[in-house]
């Protein structure tokens, strides 16, 4: 949650946690913070400063723990030291690129008084006038551009500035992986999403483009498509790369204009900047070929996803918030899903399971007149459906939608592709009977292709579901049905939505 709030702010958002195993589980959270660069403060208990050293119960050394994942990781062990530790740590996690701060605090150091800490600025740099006039030369003489923009440290008035810098250069935008909400989905130079299951023309696009502006986001794993999609260290574009963080210019991939500076900095100077005569890309065209690829094709099964992404972004309001976690399920809500809102997209780009329904808790808490849809997979939603009880608690009506296809699918999927076998069901009293299978060289997104529950002609089959297991599976099915109905009806009536998607069968 502590993430999330970040996330939604571009303020540290702050979280308590006991030592040892409370540390442990929160490392998810800081690791999401450290790879999305979103500001956090985690506080940690620790043993008795004169018990250190001993393997106290609990004791972790912190600092070896979480230093791969946070700025800076630090333990207070004299009291008179709180406000200077406090203000320091605020400092750091906003500062260039953003991201978690840990500080252990020992048990006994906590009953002692203390003066408050002051309060912090954010400190970011700004581009000199010389790095940004040489924009003015780049997408002129036949040139053709292409614009990247994403990561954290966007404002509301930035992203304001951002799309009036693209209107009057006419440059087609693709968005880094989950940050669609950078740039309004229905403006005529959005272009899709540069991330997983990218549209081949998209991807096309990037690739042959002169000149490539990427304006904010790392450029990591999963926008690059593995870093396949650029060559490394040298792009065959003309790369200019705006980052908050002088350490990640340079670190993959080498830019012909790098510039640190913090994203409302660049955004307000880059509206201000007067476009050349002759553009050569007209953003529109990209727009359209997005539209296209945007559009719900049919899927195997009764649940279809794409017709259900269509009818929330036509039914629901423009600014509503909807998360998510890991899984397979959520490439149809970055594929056919329209955002149009500023900070209406909360997801991990580290792939964080269960990460969609504390999120979208944390963002009711904070904007609770704006609607709240966490998606997630059944194997997601197992990871953190016990925060059910927080938006209860604190009466915070979230809609929860589990895509429920009975299995890890995103697992299956992986482990299909690299064995190439039938798998039989796990030890479950529900037997999986279709694995997950990668369509998207026909369709371009993830499909669930059904295998037949017990085909007479195949041996293996049989095997793998035997017709005890099929009768016993929709006994199963048919109550776990009426249960969820029944949940459903109470959770309305307290004023929580809970929505569960039929799975393909």
């Amino acid at each position: 949650m502590a993430e999330a709030v970040g996330k939604l702010t571009g303020r540290p958002g702050v979280a308590i946690v006991t030592r040892g195993p409370g540390a442990t589980h929160a490392s998810i959270g800081a690791h999401t913070a450290f790879q999305d660069s979103t500001p956090m403060i985690l506080f940690i208990g620790q043993c008795a400063r004169d018990h250190m050293d001993r393997e106290a119960f609990q004791e972790i050394d912190y600092r070896r723990m979480f230093g791969q994942m946070a700025k800076w990781v630090a333990q207070i062990d004299d009291p008179r030291r709180v406000p200077e530790y406090l203000s320091h740590a605020f400092h750091v996690a906003t500062a260039g690129r953003p991201g978690p701060v840990v500080l252990a605090l020992p048990e006994d150091m906590l009953t002692e008084t203390v003066d408050a800490a002051p309060r912090y600025q954010r400190v970011a740099a700004a581009p000199a006038p010389a790095q940004i006039e040489p924009l003015r030369e780049l997408p002129a003489n036949g040139k053709k551009s292409f614009m990247i923009a994403g990561g954290s440290g966007w404002t509301e008035e930035a992203t304001r500035d951002f799309a009036r810098f693209v209107e009057q250069w006419q440059l087609p935008v693709g968005c880094a992986f989950r940050y669609q909400d950078t740039l309004d989905n229905e403006h005529p130079n959005y272009a899709g999403d540069v991330g997983l299951g990218i549209n081949p023309a998209l991807a096309a696009r990037v690739r042959d483009a002169d000149v490539l502006f990427v304006l904010g986001p790392r450029m990591g794993e999963s926008t690059t498509g593995g870093y396949t999609l650029l060559d490394i260290p040298k792009t065959k574009q003309t790369l200019i790369h705006v980052h908050q963080g002088a350490e990640e210019l340079g670190r993959v991939y080498s830019a012909d204009l790098p510039i640190v500076s913090g994203m409302p900095e660049i955004a307000s100077m880059l509206a201000a900047l007067a476009p050349p005569a002759n553009i050569a890309w007209a953003g529109e065209a990209a727009h359209a070929t997005y539209l296209e690829w945007r559009k719900p094709r049919p899927m195997l099964g009764d649940v279809q996803l794409g017709e259900i992404m269509r009818q929330l972004a036509e039914t629901i309001p423009a600014d509503s918030i909807l998360t998510n976690g890991a899984g397979n399920y959520a490439t149809w809500l970055h594929r056919h899903y329209s955002y149009r809102h500023f900070r209406s997209q909360v997801a991990p780009t580290n792939g964080a399971m269960g990460y969609g329904v504390p999120a979208a808790i944390a963002a009711k808490s904070l904007y609770p007149e704006r609607t709240v849809i966490a998606f997630a997979g059944d194997g997601c939603f197992m990871m953190s459906s016990h925060e059910i009880a927080t938006a209860m608690q604190y009466r915070l009506p979230v809609i929860f939608i589990v895509v429920n296809n009975a299995q890890y699918g995103t697992i299956r999927m992986h482990r299909s592709g690299i064995i190439r076998t039938a798998y039989t069901a796990p030890a479950s009293r529900i037997p999986i009977s279709w694995p997950m299978r990668a369509r998207s060289a026909r369709m371009g997104s993830w499909s669930r292709r059904r295998i037949s529950s017990c085909p007479r002609s195949s041996a293996r089959s049989a095997r793998v579901c035997p017709r005890s297991s099929r009768s016993e599976f929709r006994r199963i099915r048919a109550r776990w049905v009426r249960h969820s109905n029944k949940f459903a009806s109470k959770a309305s009536a307290r004023g929580q939505t809970f929505n569960i998607l039929a799975r393909n069968s």
